[in-house]
């Protein structure tokens, strides 16, 4: 990589995560300001040197759409169906259309954007169980040298960063007793991807904690048409527009499994998919749903470490027993098994075992090889919602009951 305008681009990414950081109150000594600098320049120094990689998704999707907008009048050509992503994702390439940079480059920018936000957006969801800035820069740190976030936004190109980041500052927003921000993000998030909803059902939660009252859930719906409305305005049918996401679904194939260390990597050879995806879709509602009755039964106790290992629970075991799942899927279970860790630091084998599962997936697609065959990932998942069980056991024991809080 050799454009002066791209590293320019690439180190104020880095220097907008430093200020967070600073802004964040994490960098209040000069041993913190050293190290701050120092695995900066290493995260961004590695991203630098994958910036010119190709991927097959590149070249067969993401290039041809930023190709259709350029010849179709940008942002004139939102009025017309193009790719498989959502609206808010298709802004972006429709504005890429416009700039002289090559769209490889800002497509992985936009990513590393993102994983700047995820980065301190985990920082600061720890900070709501911890005081330690040690480790909530450690934990900035280490979410952003991930090896899958590192893969699937510098490497790969991909946007996953994206809707997990939007999705945690949801979390860390409804914590923090700002219901509406928080809603805002998490359509932002369900915008950008369908598979916020892995995440989505920790909102329930805060329904029964009293962190939100069902008024809030009606941001939903209103801030989702605001965002596809630019589309509409510019010639997009409104209807088409707002259900997208149902005349997206078959697109993800019909297939069992897709490189994913779901369960059917272990039971890959069922000769009739049909009804064991009826099956599947079952179990994993009946697994969020057991979630949300000890949800409910506890919830006077549920602290904000109770918080963070139901979502973990959420975005490991559903996407876990769904049907059809492919391999980045258990993005968002890679970041908050971080943030557990860190957390609950006896957990902290949770971390490297969702991200070992996560990876035989990644390594599938962009070595087009096993490294080992994917059960082993599952194996590796059943452990670590294991971790996540016993981290929401432990936090809801040590919790004494409290009053329920009310929103007007």
């Amino acid at each position: 990589m050799s454009d002066p305008v791209l590293i320019v681009l690439l180190a104020l990414e880095a220097v907008f995560g430093l200020f967070l950081l600073w802004r964040a109150g994490l960098l209040k000594s000069r041993g913190a300001w050293v190290v701050s600098l120092l695995l900066t320049a290493l995260a961004f120094a590695l991203r630098a040197l994958v910036f010119d990689y190709e991927t097959l998704d590149y070249r067969d999707f993401l290039h041809p759409w930023c190709e259709f907008f350029r010849t179709n009048g940008g942002f004139r050509a939102l009025a017309r169906p193009v790719g498989n992503y959502n609206i808010p994702y298709l802004y972006f390439l429709a504005l890429f259309s416009y700039l002289p940079i090559r769209d490889l480059y800002l497509i992985k920018l936009l990513s590393v954007f993102f994983d700047v936000l995820l980065a301190w957006g985990c920082a600061m969801l720890l900070g709501r169980v911890t005081g330690s800035r040690a480790r909530r820069l450690a934990c900035y740190f280490t979410v952003l040298l991930l090896p899958t976030v590192f893969f699937n936004g510098a490497v790969w190109g991909q946007c996953d960063g994206i809707y997990v980041a939007l999705a945690v500052l949801a979390i860390w927003l409804a914590l923090e007793d700002r219901p509406v921000a928080s809603m805002l993000c998490i359509t932002l998030s369900f915008g950008f991807k369908l598979q916020a909803v892995f995440v989505m059902p920790i909102f329930a939660v805060f329904l029964m904690q009293g962190r939100m009252s069902w008024k809030h859930l009606l941001i939903f719906p209103a801030a989702y048409v605001l965002l596809v409305l630019p589309a509409v305005l510019l010639g997009r049918p409104f209807l088409d527009t707002i259900t997208l996401y149902f005349s997206q679904t078959g697109s993800i194939g019909s297939g069992l499994n897709y490189n994913s260390p779901s369960i059917f990597a272990v039971f890959w050879q069922i000769k009739d998919p049909e009804p064991a995806s009826s099956i599947a879709i079952a179990a994993a509602f009946l697994y969020m749903i057991n979630l949300l009755a000890v949800a409910w039964v506890n919830r006077r106790r549920l602290s904000d470490r109770s918080v963070i290992a139901l979502s973990l629970l959420f975005a490991i075991g559903i996407p876990f027993l769904l049907p059809h799942m492919h391999d980045r899927y258990f993005y968002a279970a890679d970041i908050l098994s971080v943030v557990l860790a860190y957390a609950i630091p006896m957990l902290c084998l949770a971390a490297p075992l969702t991200q070992f599962a996560s990876l035989l997936g990644y390594h599938a697609y962009l070595k087009m090889r096993y490294l080992l065959p994917m059960r082993y990932g599952s194996a590796a998942l059943i452990l670590s919602t294991a971790l996540a069980l016993i981290g929401l056991l432990a936090s809801l024991l040590e919790e004494k009951p409290r009053r329920r809080k009310k929103h007007s």
